[in-house]
């Protein structure tokens, strides 16, 4: 057999073998829901709320935040803006009309970026469980609630969510969703989850920590300081539920995914010292991260040109039907058209992210600066 069909077959088999064995994993333990003790449990809570320019959907959010469920007399709201539009007044506007929650507006003389804005305003949130919430995010009406019964779990420090439904209709975005969303429980039964989701996350507030200036993945690094602190379990509940907008154009969805695989990427190789600590957090749940997000994206890389190789060589100008199909499945793929495949474009789509990401982190590219979508802001208005 021709070496570079077997360089080709061996390079595919190792991309894969990591996958199979989680899958195997996955069908032995068959985890579901949060590992946590839940108990119903009614802790004061901070709200945190970073804003920058949200004047057209501010009002949208505070009404959203009022309408979950849960005493609003046990509620503050933290709001750290560094808008140049209305965006302060509006929120002041808000709370004028309202008793409850009680609001704290820290407005920043200049923006200095999303991880130094989160710190001042997790240092001001004087209450037991800090809920970190991004603008354009809905956030379930019981959310409040099934974090607060997570962290009435001694072991527990911090729960995050998932998004039950993605605005803007993308099925790309749906389809790699649901399949983190299998990953991240499987995580959490295991010890831990590594990624947290600015959408809602939800701490102790005796367990936050100050997070890196310069962080470009703030939840995730928070949870992951938490975790390792041993305060305890940083875990994934499907049953806390947001909604999230998401681009489905393959163009439109490079920046907002490849953002966060930077900062993902960069956080990994910055404790890559907890390898093999912290009990199977460590041990397995960093290790598959690194895989997946690290590895994986360049073994992918090379098993396109390899495969797209061989079968040049095994059958001539034939051969070229291989990367046609590829393309034309990267094609239907971004435009939500592959019906039951579409999970499998999901995770390529992410692959290919994260390999931008990791080219984009060695050619010293990403800051900690966020920046407004206008398009997505539409869904929520």
């Amino acid at each position: 057999m021709d070496t570079l069909v077997l360089l080709a077959a061996a390079l595919l088999a190792l991309t894969a073998f990591p996958y199979l064995a989680f899958i195997g994993l996955y069908a032995v333990r068959r985890p579901s829901g949060s590992p946590a003790a839940k108990e119903s449990s009614e802790p004061t809570v901070s709200v945190v709320l970073p804003t920058y320019n949200e004047s057209r959907i501010i009002e949208g959010k505070l009404e959203g935040l009022l309408d979950l469920d849960y005493p609003m007399e046990k509620v503050e709201i933290v709001v750290v803006d560094s808008s140049d539009d209305e965006t302060p007044e509006l929120v002041r506007e808000f709370f004028a009309e309202h008793e409850h929650p009680s609001l704290n507006l820290i407005e920043e003389e200049e923006r200095r970026g999303l991880a130094p804005a989160l710190n001042d305003a997790y240092a001001a949130a004087e209450n037991e469980m800090v809920v970190k919430t991004d603008c354009d995010s809905v956030v379930a009406t019981d959310a409040l609630r099934e974090a607060a019964a997570n962290l009435a779990d001694p072991e527990v420090a911090a729960v995050t969510g998932r998004n039950a439904e993605v605005l803007g209709g993308s099925s790309v975005e749906a389809g790699y969703r649901g399949v983190q969303a299998h990953i991240q429980t499987m995580e959490s039964h295991l010890d831990s989850t590594f990624i947290f989701h600015g959408p809602f996350s939800a701490f102790e507030n005796a367990a936050i920590m100050p997070i890196d200036p310069n962080s470009l993945a703030d939840d995730t690094e928070l949870a992951l300081r938490i975790r390792r602190s041993g305060a305890g379990r940083v875990l994934f509940d499907p049953d806390i539920r947001y909604k999230e907008a998401s681009h489905s154009e393959f163009i439109k969805r490079r920046k907002q995914k490849d953002r966060r695989g930077m900062g993902l990427i960069r956080l990994l190789a910055q404790h890559k010292d907890a390898l093999g600590e912290y009990g199977n957090y460590g041990k397995v749940v960093l290790p598959f991260n690194w895989w997946f997000m690290v590895i994986s994206p360049v073994l992918v890389a090379l098993d396109v040109l390899t495969m797209s190789a061989a079968a040049v060589s095994l059958a001539g100008s034939l051969g070229l039907l291989f990367p046609a199909a590829l393309l034309a499945f990267i094609g239907l793929g971004s435009k939500d058209a592959l019906g039951p495949a579409q999970p499998l474009y999901s995770l390529l789509d992410t692959q290919v992210s994260l390999l931008r990401a990791g080219v984009d982190l060695l050619r010293g590219k990403g800051d900690g600066m966020w920046e407004v979508d206008q398009e997505l802001r539409e869904e929520y208005e």
